[in-house]
């Protein structure tokens, strides 16, 4: 499912977002940012991160436009993968 994912982001960053106007408010892109949090936290957590951040952007979004895809997950989501690690 992960390498599903990344490559339907890549041929939506070579095809539609050629096309269509910028409309992202954030650095790095929607699009950039969910193939990085796919990439690095895999197909569901890497999937949350994008939907939240698409649920971000938006003319209302009164936070910073600089927005990197956090370097750990932190809180439950974390503590669940160091247990699967540990197994």
């Amino acid at each position: 499912m992960k390498y599903i994912a990344l490559g339907l982001i890549k041929l939506y960053q070579h095809t539609l977002s050629v096309i269509l106007p910028s409309s992202c408010r954030f650095t790095p892109s929607c699009s950039q940012y969910g193939y990085e949090a796919i990439q690095r936290f895999g197909f569901l957590r890497g999937g949350w991160l994008t939907i939240k951040r698409i649920g971000r952007c938006h003319p209302f979004y009164h936070g910073d436009l600089y927005d990197p895809v956090p370097e750990t997950l932190g809180g439950k989501l974390e503590r669940g993968r160091q247990e699967e690690t540990r197994v």
